[in-house]
């Protein structure tokens, strides 16, 4: 009976060792981040990056994470090329000088099994800053057509572009930037 009970133990103990981070690399078609600010009260303008790279390690069990993701900066998509010129610029995101911007973290919050707010550092135009990205959808599953796992999430944080170096015409442009990345990533 003793002998029964410490297996059963190790069987227990070694099926939650088992249990390990799951890495996921983004899917740079269906990671677009976008950004939006105050256009002088008139309007909301919202932009894009359309090239994103990076990773995500889940551990859903442990209640643990890491997210590095790294946006080329050149590929701001205002819409306009003329205007993608500007926002290149030295006065915001001086693209030659800076040509990425990263988000990098290791500390989730999780509810249940699912993240809802991953803290990190934002390092945009050579500075670097703490942020909160506030997760406000997750999913993971097999996914239908590359028939691996993959998971899905949409993330927000407000940042300053002063504390950035890029306040020029603040605050008539707002100073505030709502970031949303809405990311995918499939399992390695």
């Amino acid at each position: 009976m003793k002998h029964t009970a410490l297996l059963s133990l190790a069987a227990l103990l070694s099926g939650t060792a088992l249990a390990a981070p799951e890495t996921y690399v983004i899917d740079a078609d269906h990671t677009l981040p976008r950004f939006s600010y105050s256009h002088f009260g008139y309007s909301t303008q919202v932009s894009r990056f359309d090239k994103t790279s990076g990773k995500i390690v889940l551990d859903r069990q442990a209640k643990t994470g890491l997210v590095e993701v790294v946006v080329d900066t050149a590929s701001v998509n205002t819409g306009i090329p003329l205007f993608n010129e500007h926002i290149q610029g030295e006065d915001f995101l001086d693209s030659a000088k800076y040509p990425t911007m990263s988000f990098i973290s290791n500390k989730f919050k999780f509810e249940g099994e699912n993240p809802v707010a991953v803290d990190g550092t934002l390092t945009l135009k050579g500075i670097t800053k703490p942020v909160t990205l506030t997760v406000t959808s997750f999913q993971c599953m097999p996914h239908p057509m590359l028939k691996k796992d993959a998971c899905g999430a949409n993330a927000t944080a407000v940042i300053k572009r002063t504390d950035f170096n890029m306040g020029k015409y603040a605050p008539q442009v707002s100073d505030e930037i709502t970031i949303t990345i809405p990311v995918e990533a499939v399992k390695q």
